[in-house]
């Protein structure tokens, strides 16, 4: 697993642009039409992905190889609260620490 994307849903992607890029200075990495963008998080590799959507609770967002692989190894000791579902590239799938934080792990091995 590699921490790629910090998720976190907002109510206005051009509010939330004004504030870390504008403001902050922080790099637009890529923009996905009106809704989400992502931005570097200054020093890191890691990516702050701003989405309107509010498909989901906030969280880290790791690359495994493959979600579904993933969820089979895991199924009996992790609580899925999001199984894996089709995104540009690859599967996205979440799941809940024991305090209720979700952790999503995500694919670009596209099928």
């Amino acid at each position: 697993m590699k921490l790629e994307f910090w998720y976190a849903p907002v109510t206005d992607l051009s509010a939330a642009l004004a504030l870390y890029r504008d403001t902050l200075g922080w790099e637009e990495a890529w923009r996905e039409g009106e809704l989400t963008a992502s931005l570097v998080l200054p020093g890191t590799d890691v990516q702050l992905m701003l989405d309107a959507h509010n498909a989901y609770v906030p969280g880290p967002i790791f690359f495994v190889d493959r979600v579904a692989d993933f969820q089979r190894e895991h199924r009996d000791r992790l609580q899925w609260r999001y199984p894996p579902a089709a995104i540009p590239g690859g599967q996205l799938g979440g799941f809940a620490d024991a305090s209720g934080n979700v952790v999503y792990v995500m694919d670009q091995a596209g099928d």
